[in-house]
């Protein structure tokens, strides 16, 4: 049974562009959370326990960067929300098509204000606040068009609480021969490889793993909306 789940899974295209999806995530909070003061801009959990440390007054965390993180996410994930509500069937191919057309060239706007870091602090400062900007937007978007989507076990391509949880969930209910656990098992799988691939990125310059990630994003994508 597992060995069909997977098949099963593999054979969905629109799951495999959600894996790629889950896997830029990675890609994005590697150059958030590493080259941009400790903020993330594709898990907002992280962001809601940090104002908590430096409001109780923990040293070193960035309130502005976490609030501007917050608030480009929300506006994303609103946008998103707004205009891909009830969009069903051959709608949904488009929506999805436009939506990663959006987070791609959101994804190159901040690569491109990364590589524009200069030498000059203020500079430094400005741009570091543009990615975060751009890239929380994206996240906030592809969030709210992931969830539209509903494919069971493949609900979100920023986090994993959950998913580790309908993992563990599965597994005893199941057997391990639930369908949707293959796909919980590749998410977190994805988000792994995707993190540890954008640290590795990182090397080349801040820019590369958000260039790589827009590839991945249009790349999955097509594939799915040409199926």
């Amino acid at each position: 049974m597992t060995v069909v789940a997977g098949r099963a899974l593999f054979s969905d295209r629109l799951s495999m562009g959600l894996l790629v999806l889950t896997a830029v995530s990675g890609m994005v909070d590697a150059v958030s959370f590493l080259e941009l003061g400790h903020t993330f801009t594709a898990n907002m959990t992280g962001n809601v326990v940090f104002l908590a440390f430096a409001a109780a007054g923990a040293p070193d965390i960035s309130v502005a960067r976490s609030i501007t993180s917050l608030a480009a996410f929300l506006s994303g994930a609103a946008l998103g929300g707004y205009f891909g509500r009830g969009v069903a069937g051959p709608l949904r191919r488009r929506w999805l098509l436009l939506s990663a057309t959006c987070e791609a060239a959101l994804l190159v706007a901040a690569a491109i204000a990364a590589i524009a870091i200069s030498g000059d602090s203020t500079a430094l400062v400005d741009r570091q606040y543009a990615v975060i900007a751009l890239t929380a937007l994206a996240m906030g978007l592809r969030n709210a068009t992931v969830q539209q989507l509903a494919v069971p076990g493949l609900t979100t391509t920023t986090v994993l609480t959950m998913t580790m949880t309908g993992l563990a969930a599965d597994f005893t209910l199941a057997g391990g021969s639930h369908a949707r656990m293959t796909r919980r098992l590749g998410s977190i799988a994805s988000l792994f490889a995707g993190a540890a691939m954008g640290a590795v990125l990182l090397r080349f310059g801040l820019g590369v793993p958000l260039i790589v990630g827009a590839v991945c994003v249009a790349f999955a994508t097509i594939g799915y909306a040409d199926a």
